[in-house]
């Protein structure tokens, strides 16, 4: 396990990440975990004592990696932008599991589904991780038309969210 503090930031102008809270990650910390990488890999451990799995760290370019803060990360360790924390942090060979009713949905569809397959497999996760954060079932299914609905149109993850901004 691997600890070390950070202070959480915001990305206030950077492409898709605008706006984003996250947390560098030093290069020796990621060094020891994943020696010569330079593609994302998920990490678990605790944010303070807010414990955390299956976290993905993104690549910045020059082995510099970052792990991107969320609401829930934010309210479970009660921080905001600028705030310090304790980062305990190991590699997490557990692959992330696609949400079941979504995969039989997408193969119901084929247009969508072949077109979801041509899609990285980090942005394949987004639609997936999106679903899985609904906290009802009718917000769920909701969650797995629109995708399919957008893979179909051959929307990536982005592009959907955007088409369905203000429903």
């Amino acid at each position: 396990m691997h600890t070390f503090k950070a202070i959480i930031e915001k990305f206030e102008k950077n492409g898709e990440k605008t706006g984003w809270s996250f947390i560098y990650i030093p290069i020796d910390i990621s060094e020891a975990m994943q020696p010569s990488n330079r593609k994302g890999f998920r990490v678990k451990g605790t944010l303070d004592k807010f414990p955390i799995e299956g976290i993905a760290l993104l690549p910045m370019g020059d082995g510099e990696f970052i792990m991107p803060i969320n609401a829930s990360m934010r309210k479970g360790t009660h921080k905001a932008m600028g705030g310090t924390l304790t980062v305990r942090i190991e590699f997490d060979p557990k692959e992330y599991e696609l949400n079941s009713d979504f995969v039989l949905c997408l193969e119901d569809d084929p247009t969508a589904y072949e077109y979801y397959k041509s899609l990285t497999k980090s942005h394949q996760n987004y639609f997936s991780k999106w679903i899985d954060a609904a906290k009802t079932e009718v917000t769920k299914s909701k969650r797995i038309t629109q995708s399919i609905q957008a893979l179909g149109m051959g929307l990536g993850y982005s592009e959907m969210m955007r088409m369905n901004k203000g429903n």
